[in-house]
């Protein structure tokens, strides 16, 4: 059976990243019978979030138009990186590094791949972001650099999203929150998630979202849950 009936058969879907939610979306999609090609990038193939050429030269190989385009990418800490507990922590390559790979590497993706989105038939251009990017949200504070950065890109999303409906009507532009995933992003922080998704549960309850969603949808973020979760 067909996770996303919603879009016409045979589609393209291209997934972006190749962590452990980004694999699993392109599992599924790969078992799923109404999909007749999934192309997955990232790193191994070519693809950096960091070099503006890879992204565009990877958009360049495509000989289908894709009728689904997934970003599912994104950095919490690295060598060098860790969440801020507090304004003594913050530094300049933190926020750097964090807003190359969560807001200015997905911005610079949907302007490679978005135009290229099939027209007349239901699109998505979907990047995952974060409840923590949610300002209104925030009743924590810390993670400053990666609370920021996800901000930025919820920002990015509504505005892409606006130009978007003009040039491509039946196209959407989504932010979505995975919930918490056993990922390598997620794992020093999983001592009191109450709802641990595997990578699996999580892009089966993202595609879940994809398929349900509307035109009035678009410039939206959604959990997991398909709840939409205000900027």
């Amino acid at each position: 059976m067909t996770r996303l009936p919603s879009f016409s058969p045979g589609f393209h879907a291209v997934v972006i990243g190749t962590g452990g939610i980004g694999r699993a979306l392109a599992e599924l999609l790969a078992d799923d019978p109404s999909v007749a090609r999934v192309t997955h990038l990232g790193r191994s193939t070519g693809l950096d979030l960091a070099e503006p050429d890879s992204i565009s030269a990877a958009a360049a190989t495509l000989h289908t138009a894709p009728d689904l385009v997934i970003v599912a990418t994104g950095v919490l800490h690295a060598d060098g990186l860790a969440p801020e507990r507090d304004l003594r922590m913050l530094s300049a390559d933190a926020f750097a590094r964090s807003f190359a790979v969560n807001a200015t590497g997905p911005a610079l993706v949907a302007q490679a791949f978005l135009p290229l989105l099939a027209k007349g038939r239901k699109t998505v251009f979907a990047a995952l972001s974060a409840r923590v990017g949610s300002i209104s949200d925030n009743r924590l504070g810390g993670w400053h650099a990666y609370r920021a950065s996800k901000a930025a890109l919820n920002q990015l999303i509504r505005t892409m999203a606006i130009e978007q409906a003009r040039k491509n009507p039946a196209s959407l532009v989504v932010g979505l929150h995975p919930g918490t995933v056993d990922t390598d992003l997620s794992k020093p922080f999983q001592r009191n998630v109450r709802t641990l998704f595997t990578p699996e549960e999580s892009a089966g309850y993202l595609l879940g979202v994809i398929d349900r969603l509307m035109p009035a949808d678009t410039g939206k973020l959604f959990d997991w849950q398909g709840e939409v979760i205000p900027f």
